[in-house]
Formats: structure tokens, C-alpha cells, sequence
């Protein structure tokens, strides 16, 4: 189950609200891309970063000398968001359209991974998430290319969850509107891959569908002619 603290705390649309574990790390794990909050030097900005998950933490990289990473590197309080959007709702009064859609909201403070081996470790992780098998394939980060890379943890230990999908929800008085009402579903769509031109008919496509399951296309489209 999820912490409940006062900042995980959901006040408005409560029905919405999620506790179960699992429904924070699929949201994670399908959205991989988190906006971090961040105190810059000119005022606050919300910054959207590649994002993992690794069992209970989150991970973020970037490099060494990042002024984004600064701060964050001093264990400052910041807090994450993940969203997805799953469509329209179209309601037959305008004050009654909505959004179906998935969020989790973290919050926290971030910590370094020194240690080489762990950094290259979790680093390979993302690419397998993303790739399935790609790192037995490419050529590995060398030292050098580790030693320029800061990678970041924050564990999933106060998080919330909040997920819309309740329909069409129109004021009975509206019911007899001759409009269409219902959803207009959005899908996010991975593939085909878009081979580069210089292999071209050279190389066999890999397939990494086992990471993206339904979502996966094999349809071709004009910028992929293997």
C-alpha cells in the first residue's frame, strides 16, 4: 500500500485516488518520463527528465556539471510527477468534459550513485527496459563515459496516485441533449522501428515488442522500408 502523509494527501476528486503499489510503479514504468520541481537560480521550473524505475527507487542521470543536477545533488526536497493521458471525455453540457488519464505524484529528495559498477549497472537497466537484449548487442559506457555521468535515486517511499477513467458523468437534466456523448480514446502507439539509412536491407530488425506489450505496432509506415 501507498504512504499516506499530508502531501500525499488527495483533496480534490477523492474517488480517483489510488493506494495499491503496483499502480505507481505501471504508471512509472509506462510513462518513463518524470517532471522534477526544481529551485533554479532564477525561481522555481519544472523540468521534464528520462526516468526509471528500479524495484522502489527512481533513478535519473545526467551530466556531472549539469546546473539542473545541482541542486538535487544536495538532497533538496523536490517532487516528481508521471502522466498519462488516455483520452476525452465528451459530455453532452461543456462544464462536464473531462480527461481520463493516470498520474503519480512523488516526493522526496534524491541521493548519488557512486559506486561504478551499480551506475553502470542500473544504466544498462533503462536500455533494457527500453530495448530488451540491446546490451548484449552495443558497446557498453567505458569508465571515461561513467566518470562524466551523475546518476541520481529517490525512493518511492511517499508517493501518490490518482487515476480518471469514470465516463461520461452529465447532470440527468441533460440526458435528452440530441449530442453525441462518450470517450475519445488517445493510445500511445511504439513502433515500427525506423531502421537508419545507412543500414538499410544490411541489418535484421530487432524485435523488442516483450517491453511494450498491446502497444506495440509492426505496421510500417513511409520512413522504414526494411
Amino acid at each position: 500500500m501507498l504512504s499516506r502523509t499530508n502531501r500525499t494527501t488527495i483533496k480534490k476528486g477523492t474517488h480517483k485516488a489510488e493506494f495499491e503499489q503496483q499502480k505507481l510503479y505501471d504508471i512509472i514504468d509506462e510513462s518513463l518520463i518524470a517532471h522534477i520541481a526544481l529551485e533554479g537560480e532564477q525561481g522555481p521550473v519544472v523540468i521534464p527528465m528520462l526516468a526509471w524505475r528500479v524495484d522502489n527507487h527512481v533513478y535519473i542521470h545526467g551530466a556531472k556539471n549539469s546546473r539542473l543536477l545541482r541542486g538535487l545533488k544536495k538532497g533538496a526536497q523536490t517532487c516528481l510527477t508521471f502522466t498519462l493521458f488516455d483520452g476525452w471525455v465528451l459530455a453532452r453540457s461543456a462544464f462536464h468534459h473531462s480527461a481520463h488519464y493516470r498520474s503519480a505524484v512523488v516526493f522526496g529528495s534524491f541521493e548519488i550513485i557512486e559506486d561504478t559498477n551499480e551506475k553502470d549497472r542500473l544504466l544498462n537497466h533503462f536500455i533494457e527496459q527500453i530495448a530488451p537484449g540491446r546490451t548484449e548487442e552495443v558497446r557498453l559506457s567505458s569508465p571515461r563515459e561513467l566518470a562524466a555521468t551523475e546518476l541520481l535515486a529517490i525512493p518511492l517511499t511517499e508517493a501518490s496516485v490518482k487515476i480518471g477513467k469514470h465516463g461520461v458523468n452529465d447532470d440527468e437534466s441533460d440526458l435528452e441533449i440530441p449530442v453525441w456523448a462518450g470517450v475519445l480514446p488517445y493510445r500511445t502507439v511504439v513502433g515500427p522501428l525506423e531502421t537508419v539509412p545507412e543500414l538499410e536491407g544490411k541489418i535484421d530488425i530487432p524485435d523488442y515488442s516483450a517491453a511494450y506489450g498491446s502497444r506495440w505496432s509492426n505496421t510500417p509506415n513511409s520512413n522504414n522500408n526494411a
